[in-house]
C-alpha cells in the first residue's frame, strides 16, 4: 500500500488545511508539505474538546473500551502504509516500526480491558450510620472521575508508541478525556495516518467528533497556546529537559494551574557489583554495548553510565564494551536536530579534562557512531555536566574505589527513569546497601538486565523523580497511567439514581 499524506490537520472531525506550510525532512524518500499549526486551530480544537467532554466524559466504560479497540483495529488495517511512511520519515527499520505498532495497538487493547473491569475507579463506600452518637454519619461514596480535555505532545523518538495514539493519548481517552495532540514535526505523515485511524474509529463507534484533534507543526506559540488554553486540564509531554521545563512553568503560571506530566531526561545508571564483574565482566561489557546502541541510543531508558570498581575486572569490562561498539555500523538518527545534539554532546566530552576517551568517532549528517569515555568518581561528582543526558549511543564509565564510594556516587545522581544493579549472590550485601538509594532516585530498579525495553503491563512504572519526569507519582506506561487523568470525587447522601452509574450498588 502506498500512502501519500494530504498534509492537513484534523480538527474535530474536519481535515483543515492552510496557506502556511512546512516541509517534512525524511531520512529517505519524498518530502511532503503539511499545513502549519496556529493559535486559531488550537482554540478551535480545545473548544471542540470541551464540548465533546460533556458527552464523552459521561460515556460508559464499555463504550470507551469499544472505542479504544476500534482505534487499534483501524491502526492495524493501515499497517503497511504506517510502516512505509514511518520508515521514510524516521529512518527506523521496518522491524522496529512493526514492533512499535504492535506495542501501540496492544496498549490500546490492554487499556480497554482494564477499564472494562472497573477496578481503576477505586470505588469506595462508607455506609450511612443514622444512629451514630453524638451525630449520625451520612453515606459517602468515592469514585475517580475524568478531569476534562488533555493536551498531548508527540515525541520525536517514538512516532507511534509515544505520539498521536500513544500512551498519553490512550490513557486520557481511557479515562474519559478528549485529547488535542500537538504532532511532532519529525514524523507528520505518520501522525496523519494514525489520526485517520482515530477519525475512522470515532465514526465507527459514534463518539463525538471533538474527542480527538491533531494539530501539525507550528512554532513555539502554538505549543504555549495549547498548554495555556483554559479548557485544557492536563498536559502529557515526552521530550527535552529545556522544552519540557518551559511548558511545565507555563502550566504552573496559568490562572488555573494544571498538572504537567513530562518525561524530560535520564541517564539510567548501571552499578556493576564486584561479584558479577568477577564472573562475567566481558559479557556485561558486550551486553551494555548492545543496549547502548539499540535504536541508535534513542531510547529514554538508554543506560548511558556504568559505575564500576576500579581494577582488572573494570579493564576487561571497558575493553569488551569498546570492542563491541567498534563493530556497530553508523546508525541514522531520527532528526537532524537530534544528530546535532548528539554530536555537540560528544564534543563536550572530548573537550572535557575530566574524562578520557576510550572510543572516539566522527559522525556525518544524521548517521552517527558510538562513543565511549571514562572518568573517576571524584571528577564525576565535581562536574555536573557529566551526569547530563546525551541522547544517543554515548557511554560513560565511572571508576570508583570501593562499594562505599559507589553508594556515595549513587546519592549524587538526580532523578532517573531507571537504575540497574548487576550482581551475583556474593553481592547481596552491597545490593542491599544500594537499593534504598536507587529506589529514591528511580521509577524502576532492575537487577541483571538492561533497561531498554519497557513492558506495557499493570506493574510498570515509567517515570521517576525530577528531572526524569515532572510528577514522581505518575507513570506514562502501563495501566496506572490512566490515573493521571482522573480525580477523586466524593458523593454524600446522593440518591442511587443520581449517582454516576459506576458508583451505584
Amino acid at each position: 500500500m502506498t500512502f501519500t499524506p494530504h498534509g492537513k490537520h484534523l480538527i474535530a472531525g474536519e481535515w483543515v488545511g492552510g496557506a502556511a506550510t512546512f516541509t517534512s525532512a525524511p531520512a529517505h524518500g519524498p518530502a511532503h508539505d503539511f499545513a502549519l499549526g496556529s493559535v486559531d486551530l488550537v482554540n478551535r480544537a480545545c473548544d471542540a474538546a470541551e464540548e465533546a467532554f460533556w458527552t464523552y466524559g459521561y460515556s460508559s466504560r464499555a463504550e470507551r473500551a469499544a472505542f479504544l479497540d476500534a482505534i487499534a483495529d483501524e491502526i492495524e488495517a493501515r499497517a503497511e502504509a504506517i510502516t512505509q511512511i514511518g520508515t521514510q520519515e524516521t529512518g527506523l527499520p521496518e522491524a522496529r516500526l512493526n514492533g512499535e505498532r504492535g506495542r501501540t495497538t496492544g496498549q490500546l487493547r490492554l487499556f480497554a480491558d482494564h477499564i472494562r473491569k472497573g477496578a481503576y475507579l477505586d470505588h469506595r463506600v462508607d455506609a450511612a450510620l443514622p444512629d451514630r452518637q453524638p451525630a449520625p454519619r451520612p453515606e459517602i461514596v468515592m469514585l475517580q472521575r475524568p478531569i476534562g480535555p488533555v493536551a498531548v505532545f508527540g515525541a520525536s523518538n517514538f512516532p507511534l508508541a509515544f505520539s498521536t495514539a500513544g500512551g498519553d493519548t490512550a490513557a486520557a481517552l481511557a479515562a474519559g478525556c478528549p485529547v488535542v495532540v500537538k504532532g511532532h514535526s519529525a514524523h507528520p505523515g505518520t501522525g496523519e495516518i494514525i489520526a485517520e485511524a482515530i477519525h475512522a474509529a470515532i465514526a465507527k463507534t459514534g463518539m463525538p467528533k471533538g474527542v480527538f484533534s491533531l494539530i501539525q507543526g507550528g512554532n513555539r506559540q502554538v505549543g504555549e497556546a495549547l498548554v495555556q488554553h483554559p479548557f485544557i486540564k492536563a498536559v502529557g509531554f515526552t521530550g527535552s529537559l529545556a522544552g519540557g521545563r518551559a511548558l511545565f512553568d507555563l502550566c504552573a503560571a496559568r490562572p488555573e494551574p494544571i498538572p504537567f506530566f513530562g518525561e524530560l531526561g535520564s541517564v539510567n545508571p548501571m552499578f556493576m557489583l564486584p561479584g558479577a564483574m568477577a564472573a562475567r565482566a566481558e559479557a556485561l561489557g558486550t551486553g551494555w554495548a548492545g543496549s547502548l546502541t539499540m535504536g541508535a541510543g534513542q531510547f529514554c531508558t538508554n543506560p548511558g553510565i556504568a559505575v564500576v570498581l576500579d581494577g582488572k575486572d573494570a579493564d576487561t569490562f571497558v575493553a569488551a564494551t569498546k570492542a563491541a561498539l567498534e563493530k556497530v555500523a553508523p546508525q541514522t538518527m531520527l532528526t537532524d536536530g537530534i544528530a546535532k545534539a548528539y554530536n555537540d554532546g560528544q564534543a563536550r566530552f572530548v573537550a572535557s579534562n575530566a574524562v578520557n576517551s576510550v572510543l572516539e568517532t566522527e559522525s556525518t549528517g544524521r548517521a552517527v557512531s558510538p562513543n565511549l569515555f571514562e572518568t573517576t568518581a571524584d571528577a564525576f561528582l565535581n562536574d555536573h555536566g557529566l551526569s547530563q543526558e546525551v541522547f544517543g549511543p554515548l557511554g560513560l564509565v565511572v571508576r570508583v574505589g570501593s562499594v562505599e564510594a559507589m553508594r556515595e556516587l549513587a546519592r549524587g545522581f538526580e532523578g532517573q527513569l531507571t537504575s540497574t544493579m548487576h550482581m551475583d549472590s556474593s553481592d547481596l550485601a552491597a545490593a542491599q546497601g544500594l537499593l534504598p538509594i536507587l529506589e529514591r532516585k528511580s521509577g524502576r530498579v532492575l537487577v541483571n538486565g538492561f533497561p531498554t525495553g519497557v513492558e506495557v503491563v499493570d506493574s510498570m512504572v515509567h517515570g521517576g523523580p525530577y528531572p526524569a519526569s515532572t510528577n514522581f507519582g505518575a507513570t506514562s506506561v502501563g495501566t496506572l497511567s490512566i490515573r493521571r487523568f482522573l480525580r477523586p470525587v466524593s458523593y454524600q447522601n446522593l440518591p442511587q439514581d443520581l449517582l454516576p452509574e459506576d458508583a451505584r450498588g
